[in-house]
C-alpha cells in the first residue's frame, strides 16, 4: 500500500524554483518526522530537510541552507520542500520518508536516514545551466 507520494519535480533552469510535495497517507499514524532526501548518480543519499510531526522543528542541510525550506500542512497531510535558487548540483531524485517513531533509535540528527522507515518512490529534479 502506497504511504508516501512525492510530486512537484521537474526541469528548471539555474536560479529557478520548485516546490515538492509529500502526501502522507493516513495509514501512517503517529510518525515522528518526515524527511526529504536526495540522491544523484555516483553520490550517496543526502538528507536535505526534515520536520518533526509534533513540534514542527526543522533541520536543513548546510548544502541547501538559505535556499530550501521545509514546511507542512497538517490538514492536508502534506510536507513541502520549497527549493529556491536552484543550482545544477541540486539535480537528483528527491525522496520523502517517514520516521515511524518508536524507541530504540539514536536520533542523533533529525535528518539521519537510518531513522526513517518508509520511503516514497521519488521525484526527479533536474537543474540546467
Amino acid at each position: 500500500q502506497v504511504q508516501l507520494v512525492e510530486s512537484g519535480g521537474g526541469s528548471v533552469q539555474l536560479g529557478g524554483s520548485l516546490r515538492l510535495s509529500c502526501l502522507v497517507s493516513r495509514f501512517i499514524q503517529g510518525y515522528y518526522a518526515i524527511g526529504w532526501f536526495r540522491q544523484a548518480p555516483g553520490k550517496e543519499r543526502e538528507g536535505v530537510g526534515c520536520i518533526r510531526s509534533a513540534a514542527g522543528s526543522t533541520e536543513v542541510s548546510d548544502s541547501v541552507k538559505g535556499r530550501f525550506t521545509v514546511s507542512k500542512d497538517n490538514d492536508k497531510r502534506t510536507v513541502y520542500l520549497q527549493m529556491n535558487n536552484l543550482q545544477p548540483g541540486d539535480t537528483a531524485v528527491y525522496y520523502c520518508a517517514a520516521d515511524g517513531g518508536g524507541f530504540g533509535k539514536l536520533r542523533r540528527r533529525l535528518c539521519s536516514s537510518e531513522n526513517y522507515d518508509v520511503w516514497g518512490q521519488g521525484t526527479q529534479v533536474t537543474v540546467s545551466s
